[in-house]
């Protein structure tokens, strides 16, 4: 039985073309500043998104870390979802990283209003408050199930960053997906932002590797953070090399994942063991089991079907699709949860 491996689009392994462009890489000393593969992934990424430079990093806890860090100080503030990725999951990094505090704003489905983050701006003259330094969006918002911002939803929030005088920055770990959906243009990004972080090990199918850019000014001050967190690297142009093919190849073919998740989406809509589901936007399919099963006992269903899924929450699952989920896969994804809701003794 093949496996089907739903649990995340990180699980992707390198196509062989993408092997053959890591082997071929011509590598050097990072930390020097020497390895040519590193500097024109940079290079390409922050040409991209409209940015003057950037600093591969192996993850983009580190990349969004070191953004955190280089906006803030103690007795400072983040604006940021509840449900963002910075806050939930990335280890309490912002408290132990960058001394700081977080508000968390009740969005929808992971995004906040330009209205919302005016409210949560601190009054400077009030020394009971720490003092907000930085907002982070996140694009798509995992937890909600990949919705996304559009640009013209960024160009408000960064309206409002402007006049409080307030650094802004994206957790862009699924930022692909999120414009193959919008049709919106990377290029723009760079007027908004004042820090991207982009992942590429995961929809593009890179092994290891976010991308953190901004300013010369900021990305000078990230390698010296970067240093600090162990994260400097040496001959880390194989794992470049990879990224690079990921850009150069990898991007487009995110609709299919998204079209993928449709499919799922559509089935689940139509089970009886199913309580509801988010309305899918891009590639994260999750939703609510009625009483049915419980969400273990429907995972071990799925897996002793050769599909494994993670629970995200009580009565949660999700579903994420990627470049390595197949046609057939999704096929077969597809027949097992029509058995389930016809057959629940199979499980």
């Amino acid at each position: 039985m093949q496996l089907t491996d739903l649990r995340s689009d990180t699980v992707t392994k390198p196509s062989q073309e993408m092997l053959q462009h890591m082997f071929a890489a011509e590598v050097g000393d990072d930390v020097y500043g020497e390895d040519p593969t590193i500097n024109a992934l940079e290079a390409k990424a922050a040409a991209m998104f409209g940015m003057e430079a950037g600093i591969f990093c192996p993850s983009g806890t580190m990349t969004n870390q070191i953004a955190i860090k280089a906006f803030t100080e103690p007795m400072s503030e983040v604006i940021c979802d509840r449900s963002a990725h910075i806050h939930q999951y990335e280890g309490g990094g912002i408290a132990y990283n960058s001394m700081a505090s977080t508000a968390l704003v009740d969005g929808v489905r992971g995004k906040m209003t330009p209205e919302q983050v005016a409210s949560y701006i601190r009054p400077l003259n009030n020394i009971h408050f720490p003092v907000t330094k930085l907002v982070a969006l996140e694009n798509t918002c995992n937890k909600g199930g990949g919705t996304y911002y559009t640009l013209a939803e960024i160009a408000a929030i960064s309206d409002v960053c402007k006049e409080h005088k307030l650094s802004l920055h994206l957790d862009g770990a699924r930022v692909f997906n999120a414009l193959v959906a919008s049709g919106d243009q990377a290029l723009d990004y760079g007027r908004y932002f004042d820090s991207i972080s982009v992942c590429l090990s995961k929809g593009l199918g890179a092994p290891v590797g976010s991308v953190l850019l901004g300013s010369e000014e900021l990305i000078l001050k990230a390698r010296r953070i970067r240093k600090v967190l162990g994260g400097g690297m040496r001959q880390a142009g194989f794992l470049a090399a990879a990224c690079i093919y990921a850009l150069d190849h990898n991007i487009d073919r995110l609709q299919e994942d998204h079209q993928k998740a449709k499919q799922l989406e559509a089935i689940l809509l139509n089970s009886g063991y199913i309580e509801s589901v988010l309305p899918v936007e891009t590639n994260i399919v999750i939703f609510k089991l009625n009483n049915r099963y419980t969400d273990q006992t429907f995972l071990n269903g799925l897996a002793k079907a050769g599909i494994l899924a993670v629970s995200f929450g009580p009565q949660m699952i999700r579903f994420v699709t990627h470049l390595d989920f197949t046609q057939e896969m999704l096929q077969h994804t597809l027949q097992v949860l029509k058995a389930l809701d016809k057959e629940p003794a199979i499980i």
